[in-house]
């Protein structure tokens, strides 16, 4: 009998699938800025690590409405990677269709429960299964101020709607954007969350954006809300239009800009630049009208349902690298958002993510901590879409606060 050499063997096994896989694991995400990227690869490289291939999946776009487009295709061809970055009520939505795995026994190996709070578990454990694993918390009622931008014009930080609206024309007539702003209706949702829980408050804002109160919606604090962001939408260059996040974020790090009304995301770009806070840049949470409020937003990636046991191992190993306590600082230190964990020393953290952290705590404690509305925690994404066009809409126009508040309600009322 004729023996087959070594590398026709080889081919043959390969044709034939009996060479063994390595356990792999694909992540589908959004997170394609400089900061975002260098989060992301400190799970990387402790998966890989892991013994486990990393396939990249990044789809661009911040708001990450290209990514859910990206990830349906994916899903009607029958082919959904093993992780997605998800935020919020699309979580609930994949569970409730039955598309989502769970890692409920190394959750429980590793005490999961005990180390996450509720409103954490609130978007990760659905029907009492991990299906998805936070990598940390957000905070998205935030300005990032240059210093100095401030420093050139003589003037202090903010901490009124009044002071910050008076500030406008002294940074223009220093040749300063007073406001960065990436013209996309995403940042733009997220920028009406922050001036309406800044204006408004907690109990606006829960009444408003969370059981959608269509009398609150159309009722005289709404309007006020619509008039700051009138009086915002003056602060901005003309070439704001389309602008990514990022690029917003680097006219505050050069000094071309002033501020940005921006997630805590955007301390990363800060962080990747080399900038440190105090020092060239501030971190201040918008001025708040009407007692404190904190809106968070929860940063995980869900596991899809696998027949592979190579990529069930694969999404093992990267939920227990995400929930790592090493990983989860590194994480947050390029991100620039706080552990998902409540059990870790934020020691290695800079101020902002000190000062984050305690503000989360306090907040929740009384009650005024609120879930992101752009981020679809609050709200499901047919009635986050529909304000969403309203505010953009609003931003990108010269209607009247009034008008604003009524297309809101009226969009509202109609995805409901």
């Amino acid at each position: 009998m004729r023996r087959l050499s070594i590398s026709t063997t080889m081919a043959l096994m390969l044709s034939t699938g009996a060479v063994l896989a390595e356990p792999s694991v694909e992540v589908m995400h959004f997170w394609t800025s400089g900061g975002e990227a260098a989060a992301l690869g400190a799970v990387r490289d402790k998966v890989v690590a892991g013994g486990v291939a990393w396939a990249d999946a990044p789809i661009a776009g911040g708001g990450g409405d290209a990514a859910k487009t990206a990830l349906q295709a994916r899903i009607a061809s029958g082919n959904p990677p093993a992780a997605m970055l998800m935020l919020g009520q699309n979580i609930l939505d994949w569970a409730a269709e039955g598309m989502l795995g769970n890692v409920d026994a190394l959750a429980a190996r590793e005490g999961w429960d005990a180390a996450l709070p509720q409103a954490v578990q609130d978007f990760t454990k659905v029907d009492g299964h991990y299906v998805s694993v936070p990598t940390n918390v957000h905070r998205t009622d935030m300005i990032w101020a240059s210093k100095a931008a401030f420093d050139k014009i003589g003037a202090p930080y903010p901490t009124t709607w009044e002071d910050l609206n008076a500030l406008a024309p002294r940074f223009l007539e220093a040749g300063i954007i007073p406001l960065a702003h990436g013209g996309q209706a995403w940042q733009e949702a997220y920028m009406f969350e922050a001036v309406a829980l800044g204006v408004g408050g907690a109990e606006l804002y829960r009444k408003a954006l969370i059981e959608l109160d269509d009398a609150t919606l159309r009722g005289p604090d709404m309007v006020k809300v619509f008039d700051q962001m009138a009086a915002l939408r003056g602060m901005v260059d003309d070439n704001f239009s389309g602008r990514d996040w990022n690029l917003a974020s680097a006219m505050v790090i050069n000094g071309e800009a002033a501020m940005q009304i921006m997630g805590d995301w955007a301390k990363g770009e800060f962080t990747n630049a080399g900038k440190s806070p105090g020092d060239d840049y501030a971190c201040i949470p918008v001025p708040k009208s009407a007692g404190d409020g904190f809106v968070y937003l929860v940063n995980s990636l869900s596991l899809f349902t696998q027949e592979d046991p190579d990529m069930i191992k694969g999404q093992e190993v990267l939920a227990s690298a995400i929930m790592d306590p090493e990983v989860q600082v590194a994480f947050n230190l390029a991100k620039g958002a706080i552990p998902a964990r409540t059990d870790i020393d934020l020691a290695a953290m800079d101020a902002c993510a000190q000062a984050t952290s305690a503000a989360l705590a306090t907040n929740d404690a009384g009650g005024t901590a609120v879930p992101t509305f752009a981020g679809t925690h609050a709200a499901n994404a047919s009635v986050v879409g529909a304000a969403t066009d309203a505010v953009t809409t609003f931003f990108n126009s010269d209607m009247s606060a009034s008008d604003g508040a009524t297309a809101l309600a009226d969009a509202i009322a109609a995805a409901k």
